[in-house]
C-alpha cells in the first residue's frame, strides 16, 4: 500500500506535502520565539523602568541634602558681617557667604541675595558701606569683581521685576558708587556669561515653537515671589524652553501591563508629598549706633588680617541686639529669564525678608540631573527630558547601544518613567522615554536560539525534500529498469523460440541454418551479459562482492577481452581498431580479471548501442602508459557524444539520457555505474570525454610497482 502511495507522489505533490509539514512546525515556533522575545523585551522595560525609579531616588536624596544644607543657613548669613562667639564680646566676622567667588554646593549657582520688607537688594557679597569696605580685607580688584556680580543679580531681579529701584538720595549714592565698581567688570562679566542652551535638534523637531510671552502680572518686589507659583503656567513657555511635555505624545505601549508598587516607593511618594513647616531661630544682628569707639572686625578670610578700629569719634560703631525669626521652607521657580531661583521667606519683628540664591538653568540640570543619567546604563538606551510646569527645559540625549532588542522605530517615543522631585523642587519633573531596549544576554540566546531553529527547520526542510526527490527519482528509475529489463530479456527469448522452432521444424535450408545458429548465440550471449549485469548489481548493493585482485600484465588483459570484444563488435558490423604501447603491455595491475572483462564488454556494447547510426561504425581500444605511473584503457566510438549536461550523470545507477517512451536504443542502465562502481573498487578512475567525433571513455588504473620491483630482483639474482 505505501509502494502504491509513493508511486502515485511527484515532485510537485511532494513540495506541497513538505510546505505544509514545514509550516506546521515553523508557525508554532516562530508564534513561541515573538512571545518569547515580546515578554524579554517586557522585562526588560521594566528592568530598566526600576533603574529609572533608582536613578531618580538617588537625584532625590542628592537634592534633599542640598536643599537641607540651605535650610541650616541661619538668617544672618545673608549678611556681610556676622557676630562671632558671645554677643558680648562685640566681635564680628564675615558671613560664609560673603566668600568670592560664590561658593555654594547647588551647580550653577549665582549668587545669594535678601529683599528686605521695602523690596531693597541687598547682598553678602558687599557691607552696607561699601565705602569702608577697605576695612574688611577687600582689594580693590576684588571689590570691582564682588561689585558687578551684585549687579548682576540686581539686574536679573529687577528684570523680573523682584526688587524695587529707589530714588532716594542715599540710595541714588550708594548705586553710583556700586555701579562705579561694577562697570570696570561689565565688559569681562559680559564675556564670562554665557547661558548655554541643551538643545535636542530631536526632541526640537516633535515640539512646537513658543508662543510669545504673555505680560507679566502687575507689581514688583516681595509681592511678585508670592505670585511666581502663580503666574509661572500663566507665561506658558520661558526663556529657552524646546516646548510642551504634551506636544511629544509620549506612547505608552508597554505600561498597559500593571506594575504593581512597591512598600518602599509608596513611601518615598508619600514623604515627597508631605509639606515641610516652618522653623523659628535665635538671629544675633549687629545695629549701627553713635559711638566714640568702633568695635574688633574680623579681616577678610582670605587674607586673614584683623580690622583696624575706627579712630573718629564721629565714627558710627555697632550695636549686637538678639531677635527671634521664623523661617519658612525654601520654594523653588524659574524666572522669565530663563534663570532658576530659590528663596524662602523670613518674618524678623513684624516685617518679612526674601532670602534666596539665583541658579544658572543648564549649569544646574546638568549638574545634578545630567551627570547622573549619564553614569547609569540607562543613558544607553534612553533619553531624558527635564520638565518645569509643563515646559520641556532641556533633553539629555542617551548613547545608542550595538545590540537591541527592538528597532528606534518601534519605541520611539515610548515612556519609560516619570517623576516628581521633592519640594520645593516639585514643580520640575523627570521624563525618561526609550530609544531602544538593549538585548543582554538573555536576549542573545533567543537569537542564535532562533537563527540555529531557522537553520535547522531550512536545512531539514531541504534534506527532506532531495531525500523524497531521490526516492521518487529512484522509484521512477527502478519502474524504467523493471521495463527495460523486461524488454531485454523478452526480445532476445523471443528471437531464440522462434529461430528455435524453425530449426526444430526443418523449415530453414542448409544454407541459412549456419546464420540462425549465429543469431541464437549472440542472443544467448547478450542475455548472458544482462544476467550477469543484473547479478553483478544485486551483489554489489548488498556489499557481498568484494573483488579478489591478482597481479597481471596489461598483455595478459588484453588478451583475455580481445576475442570477447572483438566477436562482440564484428558480428554489430563494427570496425574494432586495437592498439597498445610497448612500453604499458609488460606493465602489471592488480585487478579481477572477470571484473575487468566485464567493465570492457559493458563500455564496447555502450559504444556500440550509442553509435548505431554513425557514419564511422568503429570503436578504437587502445592502452598507453601515463606518466606518474598509471596505466589508462581507452574505448572510443565515432557517434553523437555526450551532452555536457550528462557527463557526470551517466554513471549513475540506472540513468539513462533518453525518455523510456521515446528512446531509440537497447540497455537497462546499469551497465556504466556497474563499469564505474568496479573500476573503483579495484582503485581505478573511469571519465568520460567528448571526442570530435564520438565519446571516449578513459579508466586509468595504478601500476603494481611491487610485482615491477620483484622481477626486476629476480632477474638480477639471475
Amino acid at each position: 500500500m505505501k509502494r502504491n502511495r509513493l508511486k502515485r507522489l511527484d515532485k510537485k505533490r511532494l513540495r506541497r506535502w513538505l510546505l505544509l509539514f514545514f509550516l506546521s512546525l515553523a508557525i508554532p515556533t516562530a508564534v513561541l520565539v515573538q512571545q518569547s522575545y515580546s515578554r524579554l523585551k517586557w522585562e526588560t522595560f521594566h528592568r530598566h523602568r526600576l533603574m529609572a525609579e533608582e536613578l531618580t531616588r538617588r537625584i532625590d536624596n542628592q537634592l534633599i541634602r542640598l536643599i537641607d544644607g540651605e535650610a541650616e543657613r541661619p538668617f544672618t548669613d545673608y549678611a556681610f558681617l556676622n557676630v562671632a562667639g558671645a554677643p558680648a564680646a562685640n566681635f564680628l566676622q564675615r558671613s560664609p557667604l560673603s566668600r568670592y567667588p560664590v561658593q555654594a554646593e547647588i551647580p550653577g549657582s549665582i549668587g545669594y541675595f535678601q529683599v528686605d520688607a521695602a523690596g531693597r537688594l541687598s547682598t553678602p557679597l558687599l557691607p552696607e558701606d561699601i565705602d569702608k569696605a577697605g576695612r574688611y580685607g577687600l582689594a580693590e580688584r576684588e571689590l570691582s569683581e564682588r561689585a558687578a556680580l551684585e549687579n548682576r543679580i540686581r539686574q536679573i531681579l529687577s528684570e523680573n521685576r523682584l526688587v524695587k529701584n529707589h530714588t532716594g538720595v542715599g540710595a541714588k549714592k550708594d548705586r553710583g558708587k556700586r555701579a562705579e565698581l561694577a562697570a570696570r567688570q561689565d565688559k569681562e562679566m559680559r564675556e564670562n556669561e554665557r547661558d548655554a542652551v541643551s538643545f535636542d535638534r530631536s526632541v526640537a523637531g516633535k515640539l512646537q515653537q513658543p508662543a510669545a510671552a504673555a505680560p507679566p502680572a502687575a507689581g514688583t518686589g516681595q509681592a511678585i515671589f508670592d505670585e511666581l507659583k502663580k503666574i509661572a503656567p500663566a507665561k506658558g513657555k520661558q526663556e529657552n524652553a524646546l516646548g510642551r511635555l504634551e506636544d511629544i505624545k509620549l506612547k505608552q505601549t508597554f505600561q498597559k501591563e500593571a506594575v504593581p508598587i512597591r512598600p518602599e516607593e509608596s513611601v518615598r511618594k508619600a514623604l515627597k508629598a508631605t509639606p515641610k513647616k516652618a522653623r523659628t531661630e535665635q538671629n544675633v544682628l549687629p545695629e549701627p549706633v553713635r559711638s566714640t569707639e568702633a568695635p574688633a572686625v574680623a579681616a577678610s578670610e582670605a587674607s586673614g588680617r584683623p580690622a583696624a578700629p575706627a579712630a573718629s569719634a564721629e565714627a558710627k560703631t555697632l550695636r549686637i541686639r538678639t531677635f527671634e525669626s521664623a523661617v519658612d521652607p525654601f520654594e523653588f521657580s524659574q524666572l522669565d529669564s530663563g534663570q532658576f531661583v530659590l528663596f524662602r521667606k523670613v518674618w524678623l519683628n513684624g516685617q518679612r525678608y526674601i532670602q534666596g540664591l539665583l541658579i544658572e538653568k543648564d549649569a544646574f540640570l546638568q549638574g545634578t540631573i545630567n551627570a547622573a543619567f549619564q553614569e547609569t546604563a540607562l543613558s544607553r538606551m534612553s533619553d531624558l527630558l527635564t520638565v518645569f510646569q509643563g515646559n520641556v527645559l532641556s533633553a539629555f540625549a542617551g548613547r545608542a547601544p550595538r545590540g537591541y532588542l527592538s528597532s528606534a522605530a518601534e519605541l520611539e517615543g515610548e515612556l519609560l518613567y516619570q517623576d516628581r522631585l521633592p519640594d520645593p523642587f516639585g514643580d520640575l519633573q523627570l521624563v525618561f522615554s526609550i530609544t531602544q531596549l538593549p538585548v543582554g544576554p538573555g536576549g542573545w540566546v533567543i537569537i542564535w536560539l532562533s537563527a540555529v531553529l531557522s537553520a535547522v527547520f531550512l536545512a531539514g526542510f531541504y534534506g527532506m525534500y532531495r531525500l523524497g526527490v531521490g526516492q521518487i527519482d529512484l522509484l521512477n528509475q527502478q519502474q524504467n529498469f523493471v521495463s527495460a529489463v523486461s524488454h531485454e530479456l523478452k526480445t532476445p527469448l523471443t528471437s531464440i523460440r522462434m529461430y528455435g522452432e524453425m530449426l526444430q521444424a526443418g523449415w530453414v535450408d542448409d544454407g541459412k541454418k549456419k546464420a540462425y545458429y549465429d543469431f541464437i548465440l549472440d542472443e544467448s550471449e547478450r542475455l548472458t551479459r544482462l544476467i550477469n549485469n543484473v547479478l553483478q548489481l544485486a551483489k554489489m548493493t548488498r556489499n557481498e562482492n568484494k573483488p579478489s585482485l591478482q597481479s597481471l600484465t596489461v598483455a595478459e588483459l588484453i588478451d583475455g577481452i580481445q576475442s570477447k570484444i572483438s566477436t562482440q563488435i564484428e558480428r554489430s558490423g563494427f570496425r574494432l581498431t586495437l592498439s597498445v604501447d610497448q612500453d604499458a603491455a609488460q606493465a602489471k595491475l592488480k585487478v579481477n580479471p572477470d571484473w575487468f572483462v566485464q567493465i570492457m564488454i559493458n563500455l564496447v556494447d555502450n559504444a556500440i548501442k550509442f553509435s548505431a547510426k554513425a557514419d564511422i561504425k568503429a570503436v578504437d581500444v587502445s592502452c598507453q602508459r601515463l606518466s606518474g605511473g598509471r596505466i589508462r584503457f581507452a574505448v572510443r566510438d565515432y557517434g553523437p557524444g555526450i551532452a555536457k549536461d550528462q557527463l557526470k550523470k551517466i554513471f549513475r545507477l540506472f540513468y539513462r539520457a533518453e525518455n523510456e517512451l521515446t528512446r531509440e536504443t537497447v540497455g537497462t542502465g546499469i551497465g556504466l555505474a556497474l563499469a564505474h562502481q568496479m573500476t573503483v573498487g579495484m582503485n581505478g578512475r573511469i571519465d568520460v570525454i567528448n571526442r570530435d567525433p564520438g565519446a571516449e571513455f578513459r579508466i586509468d588504473f595504478p601500476v603494481d610497482k611491487t610485482s615491477e620491483n620483484g622481477g626486476e630482483i629476480r632477474r638480477c639474482r639471475r
